[in-house]
């Protein structure tokens, strides 16, 4: 249900102020609600929580180190909380804190029903579960179903013997006879299959004389999925943390859970990857009807929960209709929230195209029979969207551009951590400074995925206000002395002045919480224009993705030349639009208005 807060204006842009002062942003709570809002907020509260849902994603030890070691932990998120709430997030995801060798930074997993004590206690967690309730904050936890670390003690007795119960439990093979750089005993591994990270997939355990499955590092053994009792271990580790108040979980690599069970090899594409390997399409190892039956097994175990706990899903797919597959399609009986990847991420054509973001904003409408769509434009396994689609002088309208089309397009939305400040991606100078395994390995064509993960930049201070040891696990961005929180605080052009903005729009305008949303000005190559709700209190926005002023003149309903009152806008010669005929946009520049 939508929830009411106080907001403090301060000192706002000039371009910004009027549209914000239009919504009363610091009215009190006390303030009477209109019959025809609390009729709508009757109707809402029967809508699940994470229905339009913002969800901001935390990688734990770049976010707040509270004990000074250079790391950051569950009670530096805590003492962070105000700050969440303050800005309008509605859950923070964060990324696995669980024991771990981190040999891929918490995403090789040796006890799933514990915390790693890098990270903080059981009592910090649930501390944090708490503490965040009151700030009327969710806590979803990241599960990684696919592997775990050769260092769990089922894989640590799995490689012992194959007599051993937990053998069975990882997906294990003789190989075939062969010879070369790969064989041992004179076996060879039985496919082509090769890592996501490089090299291989597979690995000679000689004590068992067979090789064992790895997607990923060889320290992350794949999980035998068609084993039922993989399947009640796993059910049960996540028992563990739904029992313990979590709202809900990020599913790492789910639709990777299953392997083809004959071990075919893939289809050769042609070409390399970055890391040297041939590229295969991935086929015989990436979304196969058997992920599909153990999502909807995995659903029914977590709506057996109250509380409307939630499954968001790391989907990384091509096509619309994939992606509706993982909600179930139209019996809506798998995850409720498998990540859009298309909206974000693609590819090579990380530029902004007005057409492109218009069909993939279409598609998701269309084609998802009715599902809440989940859009994503950053993550901790990419460079920054400021980076990838900035052209080096109009960045920050380019990065308030991507926060409008992501929090107000009909859909729940995924921001990570320093999106909202404008922090960039800080890719390592030397080899010998990178962290990430898979840097190593890709260096110098790729440098891993360090850039993308330094420390959150809070002040101007020493080490960015992040923690008290110089010594951080990864160094703080060079820019954090103008690009941190409290700076862009007392800056009412800031990014984060606009972000908070957005966000407050998202909570207070109907339109923009429950109003459909149709698409205007169709033919334009440029700019990207669509309507959320209609008639009388509709939002308009406009975004004009190219490098040259665009002019457009928009016909909403009936009306050719409609009243609005621009709500939000870094373009200052729109912030007193009252017409939305012939306007001019500036490069870059976002307009968002309503419909008088």
């Amino acid at each position: 249900m939508f929830r009411a807060s106080r907001t403090t204006l301060g000192r706002l842009p000039h371009s910004v102020a009027r549209g914000l002062c239009a919504l009363a942003l610091a009215a009190p709570l006390s303030l009477a609600i209109p019959s025809g809002m609390a009729k709508a907020a009757d109707r809402a509260s029967s809508v699940p929580w994470w229905r339009g849902a913002v969800i901001y994603e935390i990688y734990p030890r770049s976010f707040q180190d509270s004990n000074g070691d250079g790391v950051g932990d569950l009670n530096g998120i805590r003492s962070r909380l105000g700050y969440l709430q303050r800005l309008g997030i509605d859950a923070i995801w964060i990324t696995p804190i669980y024991p771990s060798p981190e040999v891929d930074f918490g995403y090789d997993i040796s006890d799933y029903d514990a915390v790693d004590p890098l990270y903080g206690t059981l009592g910090d967690l649930e501390g944090l579960i708490s503490a965040a309730k009151r700030h009327h904050i969710r806590v979803l936890l990241d599960m990684v179903l696919n592997h775990t670390s050769d260092q769990h003690p089922w894989f640590v007795a799995a490689a012992r013997s194959r007599t051993d119960p937990k053998h069975d439990w990882y997906v294990w093979s003789d190989g075939k006879p062969g010879s070369g750089p790969d064989a041992h005993d004179g076996r060879v591994p039985p496919n082509n299959w090769v890592s996501i990270f490089g090299g291989s997939a597979w690995q000679w355990v000689p004590a068992v004389h067979q090789f064992y499955y790895h997607a990923f590092y060889r320290q992350q053994p794949d999980l035998n999925w068609r084993n039922p009792a993989v399947r009640h271990a796993m059910f049960d580790a996540m028992r563990f943390w739904l029992d313990r108040g979590v709202a809900g979980f990020r599913l790492d690599a789910v639709p990777q859970l299953f392997e083809d069970a004959r071990l075919r090899d893939e289809k050769a594409l042609g070409g390399v990857s970055a890391l040297g390997d041939p590229i295969l399409d991935r086929a015989r190892t990436n979304d196969l009807p058997e992920d599909h039956a153990l999502m909807r097994r995995l659903r029914r175990m977590v709506d057996a929960y109250p509380g409307e706990r939630v499954l968001i899903g790391e989907t990384y797919l091509p096509d619309v209709r994939d992606l509706d597959r993982w909600y179930g399609g139209a019996r809506h009986d798998e995850l409720q929230l498998p990540m859009d990847m298309r909206f974000g991420f693609h590819g090579d054509h990380d530029h902004l195209d007005a057409a492109a973001f218009r069909r993939r904003i279409e598609a998701a409408e269309t084609g998802l029979h009715g599902s809440e769509p989940l859009f994503v434009f950053d993550n901790h396994d990419n460079p920054r969207s400021i980076d990838r689609y900035g052209d080096g002088v109009h960045d920050p309208m380019i990065n308030e551009l991507l926060g409008a089309m992501l929090l107000t397009t009909r859909a729940s939305a995924l921001l990570y951590y320093g999106e909202e400040i404008g922090m960039r991606t800080t890719v390592p100078a030397h080899r010998a400074d990178v962290r990430d395994p898979v840097g190593l390995r890709g260096w110098p064509k790729y440098k891993g995925r360090d850039g993308e993960r330094t420390p959150m930049q809070w002040t101007a201070g020493p080490q960015a206000g992040f923690s008290t040891d110089p010594a951080t696990w990864l160094p703080v961005a060079g820019d954090y002395r103008s690009v941190n929180v409290q700076s862009e605080s007392a800056d009412p052009d800031s990014q984060l002045s606009w972000y908070r903005g957005l966000l407050s729009l998202r909570r207070r305008e109907p339109a923009l919480r429950t109003g459909g949303l149709t698409m205007l000005n169709r033919a334009d190559p440029n700019v990207l224009v669509y309507r959320r709700g209609s008639g009388r209190g509709a939002v308009v926005v406009a975004m004009n993705c190219s490098a040259q002023p665009r002019r457009i003149s928009l016909r909403l309903g009936s009306v050719s030349s409609p009243a609005v009152r621009t709500l939000l806008t870094n373009a200052p010669d729109l912030r007193d639009a009252r017409s939305a005929r012939n306007l001019l946009l500036p490069p870059y520049a976002t307009w968002i208005a309503r419909v008088r």
